[in-house]
C-alpha cells in the first residue's frame, strides 16, 4: 500500500477533541479551535465541560463508552462555548485504542453542527422568496403609483376652495398618499439592486466606513466596539453594497436598543464553512458577526426575518433584512441570525478574493 502524508486529524471537517481519562482536553483539531474561537494552547489540559457547553448530561455517556468500548451517538443538543451562542449539533463519542489494539481510557468527541445545513436551506428559501417578492413588488409599485399621483393632485385642487378646517382633511390625504409613494419607492429599490461589481475588498475598511457613519448618525447613542482579526485576507465583493449591508445591520441593532447599549463587530476566519456551487468552489471562511445587547427579535418572526415584508417594528417595511440577504446571496455568501433577550448576533460568511486579485485590494 502506498504511504501517504495526509494529516487526517487536521483534515477533519468538524470539531474533534481527544479527552483523557478525566475528561480533560488532550488534543483538538483546527476546526475545533475555530468552533470555540479559542486556541489549542488555551484548550489543552482544560476540563472539557469548562470549554464546551453542552445542554445535556453527558458524564454517564462517557462512562458507558469507556465501559462498553462502543461508540455513542447523541442527536439534537445545543452546544456552545466562549462567546459563541449555542447551536444545534449532533454528538459522537467513541473509545480510542492504543497502537496494537490495547484499550485506553481516552475518548474521541466529535461535534457536528447542524446550523450549516439549516443556513443553506434558509439561504435557498430566502433567495426563492425574494425573487417572487421582487416580481410582485415591481408590478404593484408600477400600478399603484400612477393613481396615487392623481389622488394627490385632486386633493390639492380641492383644498384651494375649502375652509381651514376642511383643509386638514385634504392635507391628511396628501400626506398619506406621499407616505405610500415613499413606501413603494423602497419596494422598487429592493427590486432594482444591481448585481455586485466584485473586486478584492478589505472587509475591515468597509466595516470602519459603516461604523463611522453609524456613530455620527443613528448609532450615536450606542457603544460600537471593534474586535477584528487583522490577518483576514481580502474578500471578493462590491464595497458599496457590502457597506449597505453593514449599515442596515448596525441600524437595526441601534433601533432595537434606543436607550443605548453595545454593538460588537467581530471578524474571524473559519475554514470549515463551505457552500456547494455548480463551479465546484464554495469556501466562505471570512466571518463577520454584528452583536448587540438589545431585547432580541420577536419570537414569532425570529425564523423568518430574512423573508420579504416580515418586520418586528411598527411601520417597518420588512425589506431591510430581505435586501441584506439578497445582497449576501449574490456575493456567494451566507447570513444567519441567533437571537435571545440580551444578545442578537447576525453572522455573515463571505468568500476570499482569488489569489491573483489579492495584490489590488479596494479600500474605503
Amino acid at each position: 500500500m502506498t504511504e501517504t502524508n495526509i494529516d487526517f486529524w487536521a483534515s477533519l471537517p468538524i470539531p474533534a477533541f481527544i479527552l483523557d481519562a478525566d475528561d480533560h482536553i488532550e488534543d483538538c483539531n483546527p476546526v475545533a479551535e475555530s468552533f470555540l474561537n479559542t486556541s489549542a494552547k488555551t484548550l489543552h489540559g482544560a476540563p472539557v465541560w469548562d470549554k464546551v457547553m453542552i445542554d445535556a448530561p453527558l458524564e454517564s455517556s462517557f462512562e458507558r463508552v469507556r465501559k462498553d468500548r462502543s461508540a455513542l451517538f447523541i442527536n439534537d443538543v445545543d452546544v456552545g462555548g466562549g462567546d459563541r451562542p449555542p447551536v444545534l449539533c449532533n454528538i459522537q463519542i467513541a473509545p480510542l485504542s492504543l497502537v496494537g489494539g490495547e484499550s485506553s481510557a481516552k475518548v474521541l468527541l466529535l461535534i457536528s453542527p447542524r446550523e450549516i445545513a439549516g443556513r443553506l436551506g434558509r439561504s435557498h428559501s430566502v433567495k426563492s422568496a425574494a425573487k417572487s417578492a421582487i416580481g410582485m413588488a415591481e408590478m404593484l409599485a408600477h400600478e399603484i403609483k400612477n393613481p396615487l399621483a392623481g389622488i394627490t393632485g385632486a386633493a390639492q385642487l380641492l383644498s384651494m376652495n375649502l375652509s381651514v378646517e376642511d383643509q386638514e382633511m385634504t392635507d391628511l390625504i396628501v400626506a398619506e398618499t406621499r407616505r405610500i409613494v415613499k413606501l413603494l419607492e423602497q419596494v422598487e429599490q429592493f427590486g432594482n439592486v444591481l448585481m455586485p461589481q466584485c473586486k478584492a475588498v478589505n472587509i475591515h475598511d468597509v466595516l470602519d466606513r459603516a461604523r463611522r457613519s453609524a456613530m455620527v448618525g443613528f448609532g450615536a447613542h450606542m457603544d460600537i466596539v471593534e474586535d477584528y482579526d487583522p490577518s483576514l485576507p481580502a474578500t471578493w465583493g462590491d464595497a458599496d453594497q457590502l457597506q449597505q449591508v453593514f449599515l442596515n445591520l448596525l441600524k437595526n441593532a441601534s433601533e432595537a436598543n434606543k436607550a443605548g447599549g453595545k454593538i460588537r463587530i467581530h471578524t474571524f476566519y473559519e475554514n470549515s464553512m463551505r457552500l456547494r456551487r455548480a463551479d465546484g468552489s464554495g469556501s466562505v471562511p471570512l466571518q463577520i458577526e454584528i452583536m448587540d445587547d438589545g431585547p432580541g427579535l420577536p419570537a414569532e418572526i425570529a425564523s423568518d426575518v430574512f423573508e420579504p415584508f416580515v418586520s418586528g417594528r411598527e411601520n417597518g417595511t420588512g425589506l431591510g433584512l430581505a435586501l441584506v440577504s439578497k445582497i449576501i446571496s449574490e456575493h456567494q455568501g451566507w447570513i444567519a441570525v441567533d437571537s435571545a433577550p440580551g444578545r442578537t448576533v447576525f453572522r455573515l460568511s463571505l468568500p476570499v478574493a482569488p489569489k491573483f486579485e489579492q495584490t489590488e485590494v479596494e479600500t474605503a
